[in-house]
C-alpha cells in the first residue's frame, strides 16, 4: 500500500514526463526536490481537482488525498506559464479554479481535461495559444551548447525561466538518479562513480537534502510513501 506510479517520457520537446498515480491507505509522503513545474489532476471521494505545481528545492513531507487518482504532466525545463513566472511557483503551487471531470480553468480560459494519453495534445493547445512559453537559450544550455551570451546573462535567464541557479539544477537532478540507481539495486560506491560525487559522505548528504532518505532505505524500499517512482516502469 502506498503511492502506484506508472511514468513515461513524452517525444514532446515541451514535455518531459506524463505520469500517474494511486493513493491506498496513505496520507502524507515524502516530497523530493525536482527542478520542473507541472500541472496535476486528481479525483478524491467523486470530486475532481486541478493545480499548477513548482519546482521544489529541498526534501519535506506532504500531505496526500487518501484514496485518490492523480495525472500529472512535468514540463520541460525552460517552459514557464504566461501568466505565472517559474521562480514564484517555487516551492509552492497554485490550485485552479472551477475544475470538472471535463473541464479545468487556466489563464482565464476553458480546458478539457486530459487523460494520460492526450497530454501532449493539451499542451500543443496550451502553447498555440501562447499560455505555456520558453527560452529556448536554457534549452541550449542544457544540452551542453554554448550560447553566445556572457555567462552573468545565461544565469539571468536559467534563473528567470527556472527559478534556480544552473548549479541547484545539476545537483537536484543528480540526487534523483542517484536515488533510483539505488533502489535498482547499484551499490553506494557505483553510484558516486557513475555520478561524479566526491565520496559516499557527499552522496549521503545529498540524498538527505534533496530525497529525504538513506541510500540504505532506498535500496530496501524503507521509509514510506515517496514522491517519486522508483519501481522505474518508464515507457516511451
Amino acid at each position: 500500500m502506498g503511492l502506484r506510479f506508472e511514468t513515461r517520457r513524452s517525444d514532446s520537446p515541451w514535455v518531459d514526463a506524463v505520469w500517474t498515480c494511486v493513493s491506498e491507505q496513505v496520507t502524507a509522503m515524502t516530497s523530493v526536490a525536482g527542478v520542473r513545474w507541472g500541472l496535476v489532476f486528481w479525483t478524491q471521494a467523486g470530486q475532481a481537482y486541478a493545480g499548477v505545481t513548482g519546482p521544489e528545492t529541498r526534501t519535506g513531507t506532504a500531505p496526500v488525498p487518501e484514496g485518490a487518482t492523480f495525472m500529472g504532466i512535468e514540463f520541460a525545463v525552460g517552459t514557464s506559464l504566461r501568466a505565472v513566472p517559474t521562480p514564484a511557483l517555487v516551492d509552492g503551487g497554485i490550485g485552479l479554479p472551477d475544475t470538472t471531470r471535463r473541464t479545468f480553468r487556466l489563464d482565464g480560459a476553458r480546458w478539457e481535461t486530459p487523460g494520460p494519453d492526450d497530454a501532449e495534445a493539451l499542451v500543443a493547445r496550451l502553447v498555440q495559444g501562447g499560455i505555456v512559453v520558453r527560452d529556448p537559450l536554457v534549452a541550449d544550455v542544457l544540452r551542453g551548447h554554448r550560447p553566445d551570451v556572457s555567462e552573468r546573462t545565461v544565469e539571468r535567464r536559467f534563473r528567470a525561466a527556472t527559478g534556480m541557479t544552473r548549479g541547484a539544477v545539476r545537483q537536484i537532478e543528480r540526487a534523483r538518479a542517484a536515488a533510483e540507481l539505488l533502489a535498482g539495486g547499484d551499490p553506494a560506491a557505483d553510484v558516486v562513480a557513475k555520478l561524479d560525487y566526491f565520496d559516499e559522505p557527499h552522496l549521503a548528504r545529498a540524498l538527505r537534502c534533496y530525497v529525504g532518505r538513506t541510500a540504505r532505505q532506498l535500496r530496501e524500499g524503507d521509509g514510506g510513501a515517496i514522491a517519486l517512482d522508483l519501481d522505474q516502469r518508464l515507457t516511451s
